[in-house]
């Protein structure tokens, strides 16, 4: 078994992260404000990632200054240091936003990335402390030992994204079937209701009928992956039924978490059929 496998598996932390997932839950619900801000609904790309880099970067040259800049270098290391401690909360803030939203072995290896940070983020405050009353030499070592387990934490988050694809957009490449392809008899189309369960060679489709307009996006949801006909349907707005994205009828973003709209095909009827094709531009 892998290290990521017996993290994956460590079920022990359950009992605390699930918990304090209802805490950051009700503090950051689905569909606020907060929750677009925190999950980069209004950037169009996650927040959390980027933020990392200016943590990381910061006591990565607060130590880079202590190896190199002498002991003219003291005032610049500990401001460093000082600026990555303060960007680690709303990184951290964010990270939990997004955590919130995960289950099983996701929600724990989230967990124990956030707990090898908040470990970090405490010998780094301890590191600023004893920086400032003249103890440089703890200062340094405890600022290796915090790098050290943020490069470990970094780690779990690598594996988040590329192993368990957290975070990333699960629609990038449905952009639907270059002919025009049937999925589905016209008589099983209903007027006003979610119709999705389809597949166009190979591309997981949502079919809406509103009048005399078939609407076409990807099943997909862009956040998690979630099927968006199990989701509700309000006027022209589709809310996913897992974490509460929404998205217009032409799969345009309206709400996150979800940081990216929906994939849009063409439709129309052929016959008795309804046939989708990738959009053109």
């Amino acid at each position: 078994m892998t290290i990521t496998e017996k993290l994956e598996n460590f079920q022990p932390i359950d009992k605390v992260s699930s918990p304090l997932q209802d805490v950051v839950s009700r503090a950051v619900p689905d569909g606020s404000r907060l929750k677009d801000a925190l999950s980069g609904t209004w950037l169009q790309h996650p927040v959390h990632p980027p933020l990392t880099d200016v943590v990381i970067g910061s006591w990565l040259s607060g130590l880079a200054v202590d190896a190199f800049g002498g002991r003219d270098g003291a005032v610049a290391s500990r401001r460093l240091v000082g600026l990555g401690i303060l960007a680690a909360l709303p990184t951290a803030a964010t990270g939990a936003s997004d955590w919130s939203d995960l289950i099983g072995k996701d929600r724990r290896l989230g967990s124990i990335h956030a707990l090898a940070n908040t470990t970090a983020l405490a010998a780094q405050s301890l590191s600023w402390l004893q920086r400032r009353r003249g103890h440089r030499g703890t200062g340094i070592a405890l600022s290796l030992a915090a790098v050290g387990i943020s490069s470990a934490a970094a780690w779990v988050g690598g594996h988040l994204s590329y192993g368990r694809a957290v975070g990333v957009n699960h629609t990038a490449f449905e952009d639907g079937p270059e002919e025009w392809t049937r999925v589905l008899d016209a008589s099983e189309l209903t007027d006003g209701e979610l119709t999705g369960g389809l597949t166009a060679a190979g591309f997981e489709v949502l079919l809406v009928k509103q009048g005399s307009r078939i609407h076409a996006i990807a099943d997909r949801c862009a956040h998690m992956g979630c099927p968006l006909h199990e989701g509700e349907l309000d006027g022209h707005i589709i809310r996913c039924g897992c974490h509460g994205s929404e998205f217009t009828l032409d799969g345009a973003l309206v709400h996150g978490p979800a940081t990216s709209g929906q994939p849009r095909f063409e439709a129309r009827i052929a016959g008795d059929g309804v046939e989708v094709r990738k959009a053109r531009a």
